[in-house]
C-alpha cells in the first residue's frame, strides 16, 4: 500500500478544513478471495470467471465493500486515524473495480465540529482517473483532552 502520510492519529484540535489523506492499493485475486471468506459473500461475479463473463460486467469484479474498506483504512489509520469512531457512512458505487486495478482511496475534511469532536469527510475511490465510489463519512475524532 502506498500512503501519503504516516499512520497514527490526528487529534480534533489539529484537524483542518480541506485536509486530504489517501492510500493506493492494487486489488488482487487474493484480496477478493479473502474478503469472500471473511464476509461470507461468495457471489460468483467475484469468484468465478466463467459465470462473471456472462454478466453485465463481462468479467469478475471486486466486492464493493472491499473497495469501501479502503476508505475505512484511510479514516482509521490516517485521518483522523487511530482512536477514530465511525458514526455514519454513505456510499455510491459508480463503476466496478476489477482484479489488478490500482485503487486510490481519498478522504477530505469538509466540516469540523470541535466541541462534539465530529468530522465530516468526503470520500472517494478512483481507478485510472475515474471515480468508482463516492460517499460521505461522519466520524468522532480523538482529542488530546479526553483520550
Amino acid at each position: 500500500m502506498l500512503d501519503n502520510m504516516p499512520r497514527g492519529t490526528i487529534c480534533i484540535e489539529d484537524i483542518e478544513m480541506g485536509m486530504v489523506r489517501y492510500l493506493r492499493k492494487v486489488i488482487t485475486d487474493e484480496d477478493i478471495e479473502k474478503f469472500a471468506q471473511v464476509s461470507t459473500d461468495r457471489n460468483p461475479v467475484h469468484l468465478d470467471d466463467d459465470y462473471a463473463q456472462d454478466t453485465i460486467f463481462e468479467g469478475r469484479i471486486a466486492h464493493g465493500m472491499l473497495t469501501a474498506g479502503l476508505i475505512s483504512a484511510v479514516i482509521g489509520e490516517q485521518l483522523p486515524g487511530h482512536g477514530t469512531i465511525y458514526m455514519s457512512q454513505s456510499l455510491k458505487f459508480l463503476a466496478p473495480v476489477r482484479p489488478g486495478d490500482l485503487v486510490l482511496a481519498e478522504v477530505e475534511v469538509t466540516d469540523i465540529v470541535i466541541d462534539k469532536r465530529r468530522v465530516k469527510l468526503d470520500c472517494r475511490c478512483i481507478v485510472d482517473g475515474k471515480k468508482v465510489l463516492v460517499g460521505e463519512a461522519m466520524v468522532m475524532a480523538p482529542s488530546r483532552k479526553f483520550d
